[in-house]
């Protein structure tokens, strides 16, 4: 049985290997800027559009990694034209692209969708022992302390295995979400160190965010990355950020104005572009 080592964490983990990439880097500590009342603080789950808008095909970008920047420094999410999968942390944001490689990402770049946070981790529990991803999340739902708040995680270690795919960007009119993920390859990195990123969000908010988890992966050397569908740790250390508000901004954009967002099989639709 994998042995897990529960602290109490009063300060975010340093990941200096990360902080000579070029990458876009906010030069404030925005999260511990409180003037500004729209302005949102560590801990607090900040989303842009809904997974329904982008089950619908609207992925035209409706704002800036400049201005979403202003409300995280650690997230995940897409593209403008679901041109590839995007993680941040450490203050940096990268782009992972089909073909496995990683870019930096300028300020001006726009994504129709994404979730960031100011990321203060609340409970850190460390590996020991290889476990496998549903085992994992079993053992990480039963500390949570309720289904239904939303959580950052973030798992720095070796994994045996990481399974991912990624998105190809897509030209107007664009396809639904589903029709654009199928048929994607899967890649597959062994004997890996890396950063896995992402949320856990409630089974209510199935269609707003994505129920369970969602995690993006990219290595240490920023060679490789993406959506994330399996893993096998090794051994690392995971922090969870528990988020008891969430602010959501909705395009005021044509596309989103006009979506679909009452989707007829939404469960079946998640469960095929999430795989």
């Amino acid at each position: 049985m994998t042995n897990l080592t529960r602290e109490r964490n009063e300060t975010a983990m340093n990941a200096d290997h990360h902080n000579n990439s070029k990458t876009v880097e906010n030069p404030e500590n925005k999260a511990g800027n409180q003037s500004d009342p729209c302005r949102s603080t560590a801990n607090v789950f900040y989303q842009t559009s809904m997974m329904t808008a982008l089950l619908d095909g609207v992925f035209e970008g409706s704002m800036t990694l400049g201005e979403l920047m202003e409300h995280g420094d650690f997230g995940i999410g897409t593209f403008e034209h679901l041109d590839g999968e995007l993680i941040a942390f450490d203050n940096h944001y990268y782009r992972l692209l089909s073909d496995g490689s990683v870019h930096k990402v300028s300020e001006e770049v726009k994504t129709p969708f994404a979730s960031v946070t100011f990321f203060k981790p609340d409970e850190t529990l460390l590996i020991d022992k290889p476990i496998g991803r549903e085992e994992l999340e079993h053992k990480l739902n039963a500390i949570m302390p309720s289904e239904n708040l939303f959580y950052a995680i973030r798992i720095d270690g070796v994994f045996e295995k990481v399974s991912t795919r990624t998105v190809k960007g897509q030209k107007p009119p664009y396809p639904t979400l589903v029709e654009a993920t199928q048929h994607l390859p899967i890649h597959t990195m062994d004997q890996v160190s890396g950063t896995l990123v992402g949320f856990k969000a409630p089974d209510y908010a199935q269609g707003l965010a994505v129920a369970g988890y969602h995690v993006h992966f990219v290595d240490d050397e920023l060679t490789g990355g993406g959506h994330v569908l399996d893993y096998r740790l090794v051994k690392g250390t995971i922090q969870i950020g528990i988020h008891h508000e969430m602010h959501i901004h909705f395009p005021n954009n044509r596309a989103f104005l006009k979506a679909d967002l009452l989707r007829e099989n939404l469960d079946g639709e998640m469960g095929i572009a999430e795989g």
